[in-house]
């Protein structure tokens, strides 16, 4: 595990936020902004393309250019969001990866040491706090993940985050 250097001259501290169209993406990005507000730092918004195997050549680039393009979508939608909210002035950084989503997680991890937190919103579905929530804490990498993660749960307003946070 790489040391992190968030607090090094030169650096910054990084909010990880896992970006895709559920809901609860809300709550981990007003809760990062917020804390990014409250004690510096930015904003690292990550978006995991996770192909299908099944597909070859042109389909799979055609699959990759759609998500690519979803995944810059949802980035505006984001910053939208985040300005509407009052947190036009936090720095937020934009990441497209592709592979499978722990995996590209861990790897944006590995390579960028400013990262210090990862926030992320638990579903309010009565099945469970969502699949990366579960694939993180409960699976093989449960108490082995280089960063801190903070859950946020999903039905908590935007006041009810800043006043936490």
């Amino acid at each position: 595990m790489k040391d992190r250097r968030s607090f090094e001259s030169g650096h910054h501290r990084k909010f990880l936020v896992i970006v895709d169209d559920s809901k609860e993406v809300e709550s981990a990005l007003y809760f990062a902004a917020s804390r990014c507000q409250r004690s510096g730092g930015h904003i690292l918004l990550l978006y995991v393309i996770e192909p299908d195997n099944q597909f070859w050549g042109g389909v799979r680039a055609v699959q990759i250019e759609e998500e690519t393009n979803k995944a810059k979508a949802l980035f505006r939608m984001f910053r939208r969001k985040l300005t509407l909210e009052g947190f036009d002035d936090v720095v937020v950084e934009e990441v497209i990866r592709e592979g499978k989503k722990v995996d590209g997680i861990r790897a944006q991890i590995d390579e960028d040491e400013d990262i210090a937190v990862m926030a992320l919103g638990a579903s309010t579905d009565a099945k469970g706090p969502g699949p990366l929530i579960t694939a993180l804490v409960a699976g093989a990498t449960a108490g082995k993940f280089p960063i801190p993660i903070t859950i946020v749960p999903g039905d908590l307003g935007i006041a009810q985050i800043k006043s936490l946070a």
